[in-house]
C-alpha cells in the first residue's frame, strides 16, 4: 500500500504546485493588463504592469521570473484610444521535492503560458 500511495500522494501534490503556477499566471496577466491600460504614460504602465505581475505571483508564493512578463500594443504610440494591448506570461515551472539523481534524468520544468487582451478605452483622452 505504501508504494502506490507515495507516488500517487506525490502526484497529487506536484499537480497542485503547478496549479498554483497556473493560477499565478493567469491572475498576473489579468492585472497587469488592467494596471497598464489604466496608466497616464507607456512608461507608467510598464511599471505598474510589472509591481501588478508581480503582487500576483506573490500572492501565490512565487516569484515572478525574469523577463516572463512580455507586453505589445496593437498600435503606436501604445496606449492609443481604442487599440489593445497584449500581456503574455510564460515561463517554466519546476517540479517540487525531486531528488538531485533525477533532475536532469526526467523533465523537471513544467511550462506555463498565459496571455491576456485588454483594450484601451476609446474615449480615453490622449495622454502618451
Amino acid at each position: 500500500g505504501v508504494g502506490l500511495l507515495v507516488p500517487a500522494m506525490y502526484l497529487g501534490l506536484a499537480a497542485a504546485s503547478v496549479q498554483s503556477g497556473v493560477y499565478a499566471s493567469s491572475q498576473s496577466v489579468r492585472e497587469a493588463a488592467r494596471a497598464f491600460v489604466t496608466a497616464g504614460s507607456p512608461a507608467e504602465g510598464f511599471a505598474r504592469a510589472t509591481t501588478a505581475a508581480q503582487l500576483a505571483f506573490d500572492d501565490h508564493g512565487i516569484d515572478l521570473p525574469p523577463k516572463a512578463l512580455t507586453i505589445t500594443c496593437s498600435s503606436l504610440p501604445c496606449l492609443s484610444p481604442g487599440s489593445t494591448v497584449d500581456v503574455r506570461v510564460q515561463w517554466e515551472a519546476p517540479l517540487p521535492w525531486l531528488p538531485e539523481a533525477w533532475v536532469g534524468a526526467v523533465p523537471t520544468l513544467i511550462p506555463i503560458t498565459a496571455e491576456h487582451r485588454m483594450p484601451v478605452d476609446s474615449y480615453r483622452g490622449d495622454q502618451a
